[in-house]
């Protein structure tokens, strides 16, 4: 049995997995339907035991099932790319439609990026699972985090996560200043695509 999961964790593996199929599905249909697709790929995970443990003790909270899933609220993380930042926005309409799913928060990076730069949207969902949770419930409730970002964005938060974690790094301060500046000039190039791309199907 999981560590601080308990006996839920296979439970969390199943709604990281049901909730990416359906999006897949969605997203195949919508390519069938129109040969535009509204993201290049989705991943899932449940976070590794190591880091949910982690976690918890910096929050100074028990390490245990009920902090994993109560408190914390990223058990489960989905992240979806796409290649234009106008797709983002459609994906979230289709979530916040999707049933048994619920929208309990929402944090949009896009618009006020983070000062070192980050940009990205993400929400916690509340999704309602047929077995029970920890609370007892049934159906049960579990909290998901999706984060939704360009592949632009998502490139540049690999490299930003690689000098978080990466000690020792020369030239650190510099390399944050660079990481800014290529921020700034990535959003304006989404926006470009973004007005390149509507002007090539006649929306302007």
């Amino acid at each position: 049995m999981s560590v601080i999961y308990g006996k839920y964790k296979q439970t969390l593996n199943d709604i990281a997995n049901e909730l990416s199929t359906r999006l897949e599905i969605h997203n195949n249909n919508i390519y069938d339907k129109t040969g535009y697709k509204l993201f290049e790929h989705i991943s899932s995970r449940v976070k590794s035991e190591e880091s949910m443990i982690e976690k918890c003790e910096r929050k100074g909270v028990p390490a245990n099932y009920e902090s994993a899933l109560g408190l914390m609220r990223d058990a489960i993380g989905i992240r979806i790319v796409s290649t234009f930042i106008d797709d983002i926005q459609t994906n979230i309409d289709y979530i916040k439609n999707m049933p048994d799913v619920t929208v309990v928060k929402e944090k949009d990076y896009i618009k006020h990026a983070k000062p070192n730069g980050y940009r990205s949207y993400h929400l916690i969902l509340d999704v309602e699972w047929d077995e029970e949770d920890f609370r007892g419930n049934t159906p049960g409730h579990y909290f998901v985090e999706v984060q939704l970002r360009t592949i632009a964005m998502d490139s540049w938060a690999a490299l930003e996560h690689q000098l978080k974690y990466k000690k020792d790094v020369p030239n650190h301060e510099l390399i944050e200043s660079e990481l800014k500046r290529v921020a700034d000039e990535i959003n304006s190039c989404d926006l470009s695509m973004k007005t390149i791309r509507n002007l090539i199907r006649g929306s302007i």
